[in-house]
């Protein structure tokens, strides 16, 4: 059986996000119907779509006409999830928002995709990566030689806004589990940016620096050696930075250059240069120092890493031979994930039978997952991030820390944004006291998570085998860097880790040095994917009232994240490559320097591509599409915007159907009154650090509405409160605070 089986699906989305949101539904069992207008889906034929749309049956209508709409209907009335992706208009035009499926189908879960917002003039433009991340600031976030935008080559936003898609079908599905009735959900391209470069702002805290393309920091950053070959050093904590310059026998300096990171940069990069790059790995390694060779994509998808850590999986195709791509990112000990076949066409819909209407239940305020107990000793970002998003989803999430406290934590803007809205437990772990009391709170709990290291759990007695043995309703969800099998599993990992290992930094740096990510992408796609799984997980306990454990990683991530680049088969096209401080990856979709900012251009078709030539008076050539982004295109382009003024260009260029937005930097992008009307951003206020503007939500649910409900708590804030909440005696708590098991 699998999380999902049972549940039936009508996906309308096309190209990227929303087929992914539905396949990663699709590989948890739920019946999916792919519906594909008479041209088919514009992203056929990219390497892509045998993965988005894999374990789908593909149906070819048109959904204009009253013949295939008719045929639709019938399909979203036996249905008990119907996707669309469509632009705000669209919908209007069809009658297909999701306030009239639900008059109609008081079951059904209508879910809208929208490329960017729910309204507004940029909520028109066609689903493109580039002008997405152009209108939330983020090129201007990562880390750059000079003062310009970056392109980014993978499409995070997109990728998370999918992932998110399927946590929130899935959590409005466990709410009609409980309740009986459906309702309209919706993840927006803006839900999507949020998540994954977390929009917050604290007046009383300076902003950050931006960075620079190999990382500013010493202890975190890429280093070249001896062979030209670059590898990233991960030593974020202190303990793994000493133990760096213990394995390079400077252990005598380390108390002078830890504060000191010019002078720890230089050093450690004229150190790494004498000898080849798998010597110093190899030497790190011996002193449990985490670092990472840089290696590219392809690569880490053929290795026996990936292969060993049951990441690979191979398909025979009539048409392309045999296809390779990634697992599903998350395994399920009891409903798992299952890829059965590539996209498959059918020539007519199955009968599905209408569903029946359920009697109405009862229906909490607070978000879908209002009344779920969580408790998570995740820490950093990934682990700690996935419990702040099932708190946006409703539920209540305690943050679990010893006396050391959640070695990210700090007052800075990336704690607060991935620690909010959760409530603290300040426990020693390390003391029987302590462990008994979390013992006694798994019990009533609904899901733990985790991410300790390879072994920890079990050390602890706190692994899945001891807590389903206390509560088999409990979901146990544990992550780790590299899996939980193979060479690599005990390892300690960070993200940019696996940026390198996995081809995301040579993917942005193209031909030139590689390039760290400033979004911590691997983190933040893993924080999704568990929240997603959870969430999967308690679908699957709906029906067969038993718990689970979930494992995942961010070597899987690393995957998810590049999946269509991941995707291989004879005569596949090469994948995009970005380069030094990277404008665009062609001279029609790339950023332009105008008099007073940034224009973003993401051309697709040819019609697009003469709009810009009629826009800016520029000879577009024969092929426009194919030129390069520095070739005599480009040159002309930038030649023909150098004087103009952003806005007025940006409009002009739309006037003539071209897919263009404004390149914003942060701070504007905080105060555009299109994403406050969009809801990406919400005020709030810290108890000490007073105002603060952070993601407002990560989906919209038209009857359970979520969002954050809490600030980002203090160590051990909550304790007392908490532990009364899980029935834990007054005497015993002030034992254990006696002896320091419990504090805050």
């Amino acid at each position: 059986m699998s999380a999902y089986q049972g549940v039936r699906i009508v996906d309308f989305s096309h190209g990227m996000v929303g087929p992914m949101a539905v396949m990663l539904l699709a590989d948890l069992g739920a019946e999916v119907v792919k519906v594909e207008p008479p041209g088919r889906d514009p992203a056929r034929d990219h390497p892509g779509y045998l993965a988005w749309n894999r374990n789908k049956q593909v149906l070819t209508l048109d959904i204009d006409t009253e013949e295939g709409r008719a045929v639709a209907d019938a399909l979203i009335a036996g249905a008990d999830v119907v996707v669309f992706d469509f632009a705000p208009s669209r919908m209007a035009a069809l009658g297909l928002e999701g306030a009239t499926l639900c008059a109609a189908h008081p079951g059904l879960i209508p879910a809208w995709i929208p490329p960017y917002g729910t309204e507004g003039r940029w909520s028109e433009l066609p689903a493109r990566h580039s002008l997405l991340a152009a209108l939330v600031g983020m090129p201007f976030r990562q880390g750059a030689w000079t003062d310009q935008p970056v392109h980014m080559v993978l499409p995070i936003a997109h990728t998370a806004q999918a992932v998110l898609g399927a946590a929130a079908i899935g959590s409005a599905l466990h709410e009609r589990a409980r309740s009986g009735r459906g309702q309209a959900v919706t993840v927006s391209g803006l839900n999507g940016a949020a998540e994954c470069a977390p929009p917050l702002r604290v007046p009383a805290l300076a902003p950050l620096p931006r960075g620079v393309p190999p990382g500013a920091n010493p202890r975190y950053r890429l280093y070249r050696c001896l062979d030209g070959e670059w590898f990233f050093l991960g030593t974020l904590f202190t303990n793994f930075y000493r133990k760096a310059f213990e394995a390079l026998e400077l252990g005598d300096l380390f108390d002078a250059l830890e504060l000191d990171m010019v002078g720890a940069r230089e050093l450690l990069m004229g150190i790494f240069e004498t000898r080849t790059r798998d010597e110093w790995l190899e030497l790190l390694a011996a002193h449990d120092v985490p670092a990472g060779p840089v290696r590219q994509g392809e690569d880490w998808m053929a290795s026996p890493i990936v292969a060993e850590a049951k990441m690979r999986l191979e398909f025979m195709d009539p048409d392309r031979g045999k296809v390779v791509m990634p697992a599903p990112p998350a395994r399920f000990s009891a409903t798992p994930a299952r890829v059965t076949s590539l996209p498959r066409r059918i020539e007519a819909p199955p009968a599905w039978t209408s569903r029946p209407t359920a009697a109405a239940g009862e229906r909490r305020a607070g978000g879908p997952l209002a009344g779920l107990k969580v408790l998570n000793l995740g820490t950093v970002i990934a682990g700690a991030y996935a419990g702040t998003i099932l708190a946006n989803l409703g539920a209540d999430v305690i943050k679990i820390e010893g006396p050391e406290a959640d070695p990210f934590r700090s007052d800075g803007a990336q704690f607060l944004a991935y620690n909010r809205g959760v409530r603290a437990l300040g426990l020693d772990l390390k003391q029987p006291e302590a462990r008994e009391l979390f013992l006694d709170m798994a019990r009533p709990a609904d899901v733990v998570i985790d991410n300790y290291r390879l072994g920890v759990r079990e050390r602890l007695g706190i692994h899945y085998a001891a807590l389903k043995a206390l509560n088999p309703r409990l979901i146990s969800c544990s992550i780790n860097a590299y899996g939980d099998s193979g060479p690599l599993a005990a390892r300690p990992g960070f993200d940019p880790l696996l940026q390198a290992e996995g081809g995301m930094m040579a993917a942005q740096g193209g031909d030139d040095d590689p390039v760290l990510y400033t979004i911590a992408v691997n983190d933040v796609a893993t924080a999704s994917v568990v929240a997603a799984s959870v969430v999967a997980a308690l679908n699957a306990r709906d029906r067969t009232g038993e718990g689970q454990e979930i494992v995942s990683s961010l070597l899987a991530q690393s995957l998810l994240f590049q999946l269509d680049r991941m995707v291989d088969y004879p005569g596949r096209p090469s994948n995009p490559k970005g380069g030094r401080d990277c404008l665009g990856l062609s001279a029609l979709t790339r950023y332009y320097p105008c008099a007073d900012g940034w224009v973003a251009l993401a051309c697709e078709t040819d019609l697009e591509a003469q709009g810009v030539g009629r826009a800016l008076g520029v000879a577009l050539g024969a092929a426009p599409l194919s030129e390069t982004r520095d070739g005599p295109l480009a040159q002309a382009l930038e030649a023909a915007l150098a004087g103009r003024a952003r806005d007025v260009t940006v409009d002009a260029l739309i006037a003539q159907g071209v897919p263009a937005a404004p390149v914003r930097r942060f701070d504007e992008a905080l105060e555009d009154p299109w994403l406050l009307s969009n809801g990406m951003t919400a005020p709030w206020a810290h108890p000490r650090l007073g105002p603060a503007v952070s993601a407002r939500a990560y989906a919209d649910f038209s009857a359970t509405p979520s969002g954050f409900m809490r600030p980002t708590p203090d160590l051990g804030e909550h304790s007392d409160k908490v532990l009364a909440d899980y029935g834990v005696a007054a005497d015993r708590v002030a034992k254990a605070r006696a002896s320091g098991a419990v504090f805050g």
